[in-house]
């Protein structure tokens, strides 16, 4: 019981007797240790106010004990001000006492704390890994769009492959017939004209025999450009195998069909040049317009019919 009484006892000689009592030195002491009291209570108020908003920071220990650190040192500031008047030196080297070991604790763990610190990235390391990080990733993107690009080409190039005609570039068997069907549904569903053309080369299994498969070759290839030439902008050829040919006609009718025919057939006997074959080619032609129920292949049926028709007839010439 003494011993509290003792420890609360403030009849001690006060600091004001040191500073003789002078409004000036009172004035700067108190004065002083007001604003530091007030700035020390602020700064673990701010403190915890953090520790609340940020718990992914995980320094939660770290930051109380420095929060305790000042507020013990605003509290020795104010046992301070208190001093001036009375002299409660127990209770001031108490609070300086708690102050010092808080300090020592605090130390201790920034210490520890110290090389983790130091390992974490600053600010500018932060920066130039993330423009890194975007770097590798426009490089990522160009590349894939790159990647994209030659997949496209790659894809096209296939595509390209399996629906055209290896030797004259025009659209093989298989794809011409694919289109031939879709326009036979489209002349069907608009009510529109078509017309097809079925082409053969006149002779040429002899003129393959008598000069050879190369010289077939370059008059197949040469024939196939007189068609492309000929032709207009919507329509269609392809080579349905050895020296026979197809040209699908878009919204036309047999009367437009038969001049267009007509100038294929003329542009083979008077315009093909094949330097391996001196008396040239002709060819025979079968032009049919496809009528309201005709299938596919009842309209191919109609054309072989009419080509052989023209094959009897003389060849070089249109039926």
């Amino acid at each position: 019981m003494d011993f509290f009484k003792e420890f609360l006892n403030g009849d001690f000689m006060p600091h004001g007797h040191c500073l003789l009592w002078r409004e000036d030195l009172l004035l700067l002491h108190v004065g002083g240790d007001a604003l530091t009291s007030i700035a020390y209570l602020l700064i673990p108020l701010a403190l915890l106010k953090l520790v609340k908003a940020r718990t992914d920071l995980h320094l939660d220990w770290m930051i109380m004990l420095f929060a305790g650190f000042i507020f013990f040192c605003g509290a020795t500031h104010i046992l301070g001000i208190i001093n001036v008047w009375h002299g409660y030196y127990y209770i001031h080297g108490l609070i300086k006492t708690l102050t010092g070991v808080i300090s020592i604790a605090t130390a201790i763990l920034l210490w520890r704390l110290l090389p983790q610190a130091i390992a974490h990235p600053s600010k500018q390391a932060l920066t130039d890994k993330i423009l890194q990080l975007q770097q590798a990733e426009q490089r990522l993107a160009n590349a894939n769009q790159t990647l994209e690009q030659e997949v496209a080409k790659r894809t096209a190039q296939l595509e390209k492959m399996a629906n055209t005609d290896d030797l004259t570039g025009l659209l093989n068997r298989r794809e011409i017939m694919r289109i031939l069907s879709l326009e036979i549904t489209r002349a069907e569903r608009h009510n529109i004209p078509l017309s097809i053309l079925m082409l053969d080369l006149d002779e040429f299994k002899q003129i393959n025999d008598t000069y050879g498969h190369h010289a077939g070759d370059k008059l197949l290839i040469a024939c196939a450009e007189q068609f492309r030439l000929t032709s207009r902008n919507i329509d269609f050829i392809g080579r349905l195998g050895g020296e026979e040919f197809l040209i699908l006609l878009p919204d036309t009718n047999y009367e437009e069909a038969k001049p267009l025919a007509e100038r294929c057939r003329m542009a083979i006997e008077k315009n093909l040049v094949v330097t391996d074959i001196p008396k040239g080619c002709t060819v025979s032609i079968g032009v049919v317009q496809w009528s309201l129920g005709m299938t596919l292949q009842q309209l191919i049926n109609q054309a072989d019919e009419l080509l052989y028709k023209a094959k009897s007839n003389g060849r070089n010439c249109v039926y």
